[in-house]
């Protein structure tokens, strides 16, 4: 096959003339350390915040052995990549994702998780936004029989939680159904959780009070955990964007944990510009002692569905039977339809959703578009699509997915420079986040409008987020870490998923390695399945 990329692939001793000096064999072949792997004279960024280096790495197992040149001199590899004008990184890592439908799914081909792989990604958290589940050992179980293609570090869910004890009631727990919530985030922590994910913008969460959300945020906190939240409001629903950032910091503070803002955002046309807003509040935060940090993903639409972004959350008290018997009873429907259009005029109008469920007649269609097929009012059309979507699969629930351009490019500019700010994807099914977030922020905000450098990029999609969520041994191209690396053509590196072709490959890795195993090989998916699921280790000796 002809390369586009000016480096190529070769066994060491082959083509000798052509290779460069790295994979020449050293005089004395008693005294050269083997090797499985030599990537040798790339453009290396090692997850740090400094600027690149030409160098070698050495892999070994599941390890990286040696970062630095001359490595030939020192290793007989079994292979070496010739890397010279390529960038080989850490692998990348997304702090915010919803992949279930590929890691979760009975496809094995499925599970190797492409979408996120062929954007340079190694290691994934999931059980985001409240949803993780509580039994994180069988879940990491089931992995481990299973197979999957990436990395993955578990969050235990306040939704998944809460939902156990009170199902999808609007009331607070009773001492002891607290008391039972308690002991599941601790058992969860015990058994590897890296801490507690909410959703207080989603129903049933959305019913909880910050008191209750401390209690169990408290008990991820002994154990070394973090709070990881998609906030109560992003917007100017409830809290408000500024009173919700200000109940996060509160949360952290009365907790004692270190809290992560997911998906970093001022959604909506009631809070543009309030970005700096928002910047004040963690960095006052920050000189006070609290550590904060956030992630955010490089989009203007953000992807939600219409009952989240639309409907009243007191009518969804009690789950969906209860709110179809809402919708049925007019009095009740008429109270619906007046806030569904306050909340419609927060996301910027019927023009700005973008219904993205795949394989529904309004797919890739504007909520006001399907509202003029329909001769329907918007607020009609939307609900008729919930009554339409919700129960059964997620083939069924997927037909009120819409991408929601609510966002402002100056706000994302101003987070995305901030130094505690992560890269991620929040990678769902039927936005192009999920195929292509990666290449997205490098090609779009690096290489074209230099909003960040690409030392930046590459720190606060590797280092920085291993650092800032407790990963060990991972984020880093360093000795004895494990051998997670990327190498890509900062050429090529481009996505090809956009709103109407959400599920299209990105381009430009050459070579994936997940735990010293390549998984991409010459642009091509090997099959290899090798991820793990990551384990926190609880501090202290609370799980005993």
């Amino acid at each position: 096959m002809t390369r586009r990329h000016p480096y190529r692939y070769a066994a060491c001793g082959a083509l000798a003339s052509l290779l460069l000096a790295a994979c020449t064999a050293p005089d004395d072949d008693t005294t050269a350390e083997p090797a499985d792997l030599l990537i040798a004279g790339g453009t290396v960024y090692d997850g740090g915040p400094d600027g690149p280096r030409i160098a070698d790495v050495v892999v070994t197992g599941d390890r990286i052995v040696h970062v630095g040149p001359d490595a030939a001199a020192r290793y007989r590899a079994e292979r070496t990549i010739d890397a010279d004008g390529a960038i080989v990184a850490p692998g990348f890592i997304d702090p915010h994702t919803h992949p279930g439908s590929y890691i979760r799914s009975q496809d094995p081909d499925e599970r190797l998780n492409a979408p996120w792989l062929f954007q340079g990604v190694t290691t994934l958290f999931i059980g985001v936004d409240g949803g993780g589940t509580p039994d994180v050992a069988a879940d990491r179980d089931w992995f481990e029989r299973h197979g999957v293609g990436t990395n993955l570090a578990q969050y235990v869910g306040f939704g998944a939680v809460r939902s156990r004890v009170l199902g999808q009631d609007a009331r607070a727990p009773t001492d002891d159904e607290l008391q039972r919530m308690r002991e599941m985030v601790a058992n969860a922590m015990c058994e590897g959780a890296f801490g507690l994910s909410t959703g207080l913008f989603y129903a049933p969460q959305s019913f909880a009070t910050t008191d209750e959300v401390v209690a169990l945020a408290r008990e991820a906190a002994i154990r070394g955990g973090r709070y990881d939240t998609h906030q109560r409001d992003e917007s100017s629903y409830t809290l408000g964007l500024l009173g919700s950032v200000a109940e996060v910091l509160e949360i952290g503070r009365s907790a004692d944990i270190p809290v992560h803002f997911a998906h970093i955002k001022a959604l909506g046309t009631d809070v543009h510009g309030r970005a700096g807003d928002v910047v004040r509040l963690i960095e006052q935060a920050q000189a006070a002692g609290q550590t904060v940090t956030a992630d955010q993903y490089p989009w203007l639409a953000s992807g939600s569905n219409l009952s989240a972004a639309l409907l009243p959350r007191w009518a969804v008290d009690g789950g969906r039977a209860a709110l179809l018997e809402r919708l049925d009873d007019p009095p009740t429907v008429a109270r619906i339809r007046d806030e569904m259009r306050e909340n419609l005029q927060r996301r910027g109008g019927a023009e700005a959703l973008l219904l993205s469920g795949q394989g529904w007649p309004w797919t890739g269609k504007t909520l006001q578009a399907v509202a003029a097929e329909w001769d329907t009012d918007p607020v009609d059309a939307a609900l008729r699509i919930v009554r339409e979507g919700g129960d059964g699969d997620a083939a069924a629930r997927s037909a009120q997915r819409v991408s929601s351009f609510n966002m402002d490019r100056e706000d994302v500019e101003l987070f995305m420079r901030q130094p505690w700010v992560l890269t991620s994807s929040d990678g769902s099914d039927g936005h192009p986040r999920q195929y292509a977030t990666f290449p997205e922020k490098y090609e779009r905000f690096v290489r074209q409008d230099r909003v960040i450098s690409v030392d930046d990029f590459i720190h606060r999609s590797t280092g920085l987020s291993a650092d800032s969520l407790g990963l060990e041994r991972r984020g880093y191209l360093r000795p004895d870490h494990f051998a997670d690396i990327v190498v890509f053509d900062p050429e090529r590196f481009a996505p090809k998923a956009d709103y109407l072709n959400p599920r299209r490959l990105s381009e430009g890795v050459d070579y994936l390695l997940v735990n010293g195993a390549l998984v991409i090989d010459d642009g091509s998916l090997t099959g290899v399945a090798a991820g793990r699921v990551l384990r926190h280790r609880p501090v202290g000796d609370v799980c005993r």
